[in-house]
């Protein structure tokens, strides 16, 4: 993620309640897909789990980028 962005981000989340919530989701996901990319092997399982995730954290940050651009709209 680009240096403005969280910059706009952290800028905005005391006051945007949605954002906040989904930025904490986008960090509790990257970590756990952090966690699961690290190992060798993942069971079948866990390969679908993965893709999950993935699609949970894409679909969260395109919310995020939909505030983002929100707020830069507002900016002088």
């Amino acid at each position: 993620m680009e240096s403005e962005d969280l910059e706009l981000i952290q800028a905005h989340l005391q006051g945007d309640q949605e954002l906040a919530r989904l930025w904490a989701e986008h960090l509790e996901l990257e970590g756990r897909l952090g966690e699961m990319n690290s190992r060798l092997y993942l069971s079948p399982e866990e390969q679908v789990e993965r893709k999950r995730l993935q699609k949970l954290k894409l679909a969260g940050r395109d919310r995020i980028e939909q505030i983002l651009a929100r707020y830069r709209g507002q900016q002088p």
